[in-house]
């Protein structure tokens, strides 16, 4: 009997199967409203037992990628509830992933008074898109104040709020890939000398205060976070603490109640590859849901649920390129590859248009 197409639960959530669709940045949110060409992108996956959005700004300031969605407007949630219902109706359940980019973006990609923040005014490394200019160098942000972090705290609950209106199962915080959250976690993006910088428990308050309004906002078993220890991701390079770090996050989240964490490991990307010990780690210290993602099949996300490693795997690339992903992995069927040069793409090709068996 296969683990992976059996029905779970998820909270108070019934999921058709162990397979997660995991958030991709897709940028098609033309104007950053989410559309109807989105709306039958995710329904055509509803296969999956849960999906989890692309990354969706809380707030002006977060937007930091050209066409990626918000959910702080009322076109934004009546855009978004279009998608939920077209979700829903294929028996599937979905979460919105929140992704504050913070100092990894650009101006030219933010609405007219917008700002580039971050924890502190260091720029990240590399360049960023941008529809108007073509590659640009990533700016050096403004380092936040505590108001600026007071209002971005407000802006994640505001937008939870706004999540349950739009008809989402729940949230998902991403505190992974060298976003605004993991810039408050890492000490080479957060040099600040007061409460929100310098231990851990310091550079680890920001996102757990995220997470406390989140809770408050809408409810534990709603809110998810995705975390990359060992991530490299938007200039985050690997430093001693790192293990230690995030074991003391796991247990703070663990105090909270969340609904799951969910760990992304990019090393079939090239990146570090996250320690077994680490996920051990997360396994024991977490007693929520574990959802494990990076460069499953369906053996080794078989074999990673069977051994007890975790709750649910989720899958990217795999899902992205077919739509009947489910269908596909359950009959061994042959897989479509994706295409890599329509992933940013604003149109249709290379994004409703993969073929389904």
């Amino acid at each position: 009997m296969s683990l992976l197409f059996a029905k779970t639960t998820l909270g108070s959530l019934t999921l058709q199967n162990h397979l997660v669709m995991a958030p991709m940045t897709r940028s098609r949110a033309i104007g950053n409203i989410p559309n109807e060409l989105m709306a039958e992108y995710y329904a055509q996956r509803g296969s999956a037992g849960l999906i989890i959005t692309e990354g969706t700004s809380p707030s002006p300031n977060g937007l930091g990628y050209p066409r990626i969605p918000g959910n702080f407007s009322a076109a934004q949630v009546a855009g978004w509830k279009r998608i939920t219902d077209a979700v829903h109706a294929q028996g599937t359940k979905i979460f919105i992933q929140f992704m504050h980019c913070g100092r990894v973006g650009h101006e030219l990609n933010l609405p007219a008074g917008a700002r580039i923040l971050a924890p502190s005014a260091i720029r990240a490394d590399g360049e960023m898109y941008t529809d108007a200019e073509g590659m640009k160098p990533h700016p050096i942000p403004q380092a936040m104040t505590e108001a600026d972090i007071k209002t971005a705290i407000e802006e994640f609950a505001q937008a939870a709020k706004n999540a349950m209106a739009a008809g989402f199962d729940g949230v998902e915080l991403h505190g992974a890939n060298g976003y605004l959250l993991e810039q408050f976690i890492r000490p080479n993006s957060n040099q600040r000398t007061d409460r929100y910088g310098g231990s851990i428990e310091n550079r680890a308050r920001f996102v757990l205060e995220v997470a406390d309004a989140v809770i408050k906002a809408i409810g534990k078993d709603k809110v998810g976070i995705r975390l990359s220890p060992f991530g490299v991701f938007n200039d985050m390079p690997l430093y001693d603490a790192m293990e230690a770090d995030y074991t003391y996050i796991a247990q703070q989240l663990n105090i909270r109640g969340l609904a799951y964490i969910h760990l992304v490991d990019h090393s079939s990307m090239g990146a570090p590859p996250v320690p077994a010990s680490m996920k051990t780690t997360f396994r024991n210290v977490f007693q929520g849901k574990l959802i494990l993602s990076g460069g499953y099949d369906a053996a080794r996300a078989e074999s990673d649920l069977a051994a007890g490693k975790c709750d649910l795997i989720a899958v990217a690339k795999p899902f992205l390129a077919n739509p009947d992903l489910v269908t596909r992995w359950k009959t061994g069927a042959a897989l479509n590859a994706p295409d890599m040069n329509t992933f940013y793409t604003p149109d249709p090709k290379g994004y409703t248009d993969y073929p389904v068996l």
